[in-house]
């Protein structure tokens, strides 16, 4: 280590050193509340090994809430019982935990604080927790004491009555005797604290006084049953106000004290403050609920609102609202995370001013994503009149950083009746789904959900998600089209065509899961494996048929394959593996994804095409492309797309089809490029192409797809 370098150790001391300025603050910040002897000095020697708890408890990759609930147990351990000892407690933690004790892992900031918030979360749970066992413990002492009072010979109720006055003075709790009829008789020095009045003020005031609007249902009765000697104690959370105006919340318990005969004699009031644990508990519920940058209503408060929505009966409806915006990744890309913060932020206060009528709320679920549910007898036209509010208020630019910004939101709509038999997620799922159909019909609109678009959807997603491991299992599975010489009928070669032999929905075109495959990368490794069989059963068919001459093998080439920097070496490695010569082997490339292709693009072509790999343009003359472009394509064979030749299945051919047939052969031949032609299905439409030029064919007229041993069984019938 050179003398300039900072070491482990360095680091080590640099950490402890900011773990305890971390502790001076802590200690500081409470000891004004504390009840107890400790000197501050020797407080913050005990809030030191708490406050590793909680830097552990930061740092550590998997949150561990057990260690801060600990930290909250040992405050009251410690006396620090004060509601403003937790407050102080939490807001330092807030404050200085990150700063002084956060991970210099490169962890993100919003993680960090989200960390913090959770530690905080369980130091108050561990403080109200410890707080409530010490409370019980004390009331349990409390009703032993006030029992044994009752119960002790007349010998002994002078020390019961000095045991009792001693708890009744010293605890922490508020503890009120009043007689049967409601008038107070007593109070002790915890319980004026919390109504902040003198006890002489208090003496003699009636309980029925104490009366909230937000008294639990059942309260007064139970108090009732319990003067009249029906039931011995009661518990409950109950509000009271203070002579400011004040509400002091508390958890209440009344005892029954009966005389020596058994008879009911006085009761018995044990009140806790949860003053400060309720604001707290409101506290973390909201940040629970809302959003930390827009501050709507988040994903849990909307599930638990669209659920009672729709939990609703009495001919109530919803209407619902699923908003993703167009293009907002990009303005992260290009600005930066806070250009995009302050976007949504803006979207959120558009949003909330659009639903503003009763039964209506906006909630953000997360990235660009936000919903708008309403609610009431006649939400049909309700739920299209808020999308387009909703779209207006978004068309206007939003000015960021000096620029204006547009903005545009794709939207899905799901409206029905309440009461019925779809939960949240499920009525989720189809405004998601609705909104991609949006989205993909351009953006900037809304589209009505739709049971079988959803289906279908829901469909697709199954396929989807079912694509990798139906390649592991070997479901599919490759059928074979031969290639007909027009001129002869001779076979030619064959096409290769995957199949997905799938559990539930059975064979599965092409159609079906090629674009699905495509969409998730999966065609790269599915279209190696075609390649690996196709060439494999070609290289079969010759050992085979030598008497019969080479035959060529058509596999198709997807753009994502087309793009994959390792088309040319997997290609050559399966041709070497298998012993197939590259004459044998044509990769058929649709026209569209030719389109406009650069020299890059054409480079691993041009090199297949040099080592004697023919390059066939599938489904030729569907792409616009400019004829022209051909001279320039490394391709050898043109496969002329089945619509040009339709006309072409009845005699007589109709003429207009047979002149552009005509002239792309012609164009083809003068090129050196040899004509196939797909989807032929009759006689008489094999016969016009051969006398047209053509030069090979393929269709149901010869066979359809099949197994690789029924490959020279042309069947030469008609398709009907």
């Amino acid at each position: 280590m050179t003398p300039g370098s900072v070491g482990p150790a360095a680091d080590t001391a640099e950490a402890e050193d900011r773990l305890r300025r971390f502790a001076v603050i802590w200690s500081r910040a409470v000891f004004p509340v504390t009840a107890s002897s400790l000197t501050r000095a020797e407080l913050e020697e005990l809030l030191l090994p708490l406050a590793r708890q909680l830097r552990e408890g930061l740092v550590r990759r998997t949150f561990a809430p057990e260690e801060a609930r600990q930290v909250g147990a040992a405050l009251i351990a410690a006396h620090c019982t004060d509601p403003d000892a937790l407050s102080r407690t939490l807001d330092v933690v807030d404050a200085y935990l990150v700063l002084y004790c956060g991970p210099g892992d490169g962890r993100d900031a919003e993680e960090n604080r989200h960390r913090s918030a959770r530690l905080q979360h369980a130091v108050a749970a561990g403080f109200a927790q410890a707080l409530r066992d010490r409370t019980r413990s004390e009331q349990e002492s409390i009703s032993r004491a006030a029992l044994s009072a009752h119960h002790e010979v007349a010998a002994a109720l002078h020390a019961s009555e000095a045991r009792f006055r001693t708890v009744f003075e010293d605890a922490a709790i508020g503890i009120g005797i009043a007689t049967l009829d409601g008038s107070i008789v007593e109070v002790n020095e915890a319980m004026v604290r919390m109504f902040g009045v003198p006890s002489h003020a208090m003496r003699g005031k009636r309980v029925t006084d104490w009366t909230h609007p937000d008294d639990a249902p059942g309260v007064w009765r139970q108090y009732t049953e319990l003067v009249r000697g029906e039931r011995e104690h009661f518990s409950v959370e109950k509000p009271f106000y203070r002579l400011d105006g004040t509400v002091l919340w508390t958890n209440l318990t009344v005892s029954l004290l009966r005389d020596h005969e058994g008879n009911p004699q006085y009761q018995l009031a044990l009140m806790e403050n949860t003053t400060e644990r309720r604001l707290l508990n409101l506290r973390l519920r909201y940040e629970a609920t809302h959003d930390a940058l827009t501050g709507l209503p988040n994903r849990t408060l909307f599930f638990e609102r669209l659920e009672k929505a729709l939990a609703a009966g009495d001919g109530r409806r919803f209407g619902l609202c699923y908003l993703d915006l167009d293009g907002f990744k990009t303005i992260n890309d290009s600005l930066g995370h806070a250009a995009g913060d302050q976007l949504l932020v803006e979207v959120a206060d558009r949003l909330q001013a659009c639903a503003t009528a009763p039964g209506e709320m906006v909630a953000r679920l997360g990235g660009d994503e936000f919903v708008a549910l309403t609610t009431g007898s006649d939400t049909a036209a309700a739920v299209d009149e808020l999308a387009g509010r909703i779209l207006h208020a978004l068309s206007a630019p939003v000015r960021i950083e000096g620029r204006e910004l547009s903005v545009r939101g794709s939207i899905g709509i799901v409206e029905g009746p309440a009461g019925g038999e779809r939960g949240a997620a499920e009525v989720l799922r189809s405004a998601d789904i609705t909104m991609y159909r949006a989205k993909a019909a351009g953006g900037n609109r809304f589209e009505l959900a739709d049971a079988e678009a959803d289906a279908r959807a829901i469909t697709r997603h199954g396929l989807t998600t079912a694509l990798p491991a139906a390649l592991e299992r070997g479901e599919f599975f490759i059928e074979y089209q031969p290639l007909v010489r027009l001129d002869d009928g001779g076979v030619h070669g064959a096409e290769a065509l995957v199949r997905w032999s799938h559990p539930q929905h059975g064979v599965l075109g092409p159609d079906r899961f090629i674009p699905l495959a495509e969409h998730t990368g999966l065609i790269v490794p599915l279209g190696r494996w075609v390649m690996d069989q196709a060439v494999r059963q070609a290289r079969a068919w010759q050992l085979d048929h030598a008497i019969e001459g080479p035959l060529r093998l058509n596999v198709n080439l997807s753009p994502h394959q087309l793009h994959h920097p390792r088309l040319v070496a997997d290609t050559v490695d399966t041709l070497q593996r298998a012993g197939l010569e590259p004459s044998a082997l044509c990769l058929e490339i649709t026209e569209s994804a030719l389109i406009g292709a650069d020299e890059d693009l054409l480079k691993p072509l041009r090199r297949l095409a040099e080592m004697g790999v023919d390059i066939a343009l599938d489904d030729f003359g569907t792409g616009y492309s400019n004829l022209a472009n051909l001279r320039r394509l490394p391709v050898s064979v043109l496969k002329l797309d089945r619509s040009f030749t339709i006309g072409m299945q009845q005699h007589p051919p109709d003429p207009v089809d047979v002149k552009i047939v005509e002239g792309i052969v012609s164009l083809a031949h003068s090129l050196e490029l040899a004509v196939t032609v797909e989807g032929v299905e009759t006689g008489a439409q094999a016969e016009q192409l051969r006398l047209l030029g053509c030069d090979t064919a393929q269709g149901w007229y010869y066979a359809r797809p099949g197994p690789a041993d029924q490959l020279h069984a042309l069947s030469l019938v008609d398709a009907s």
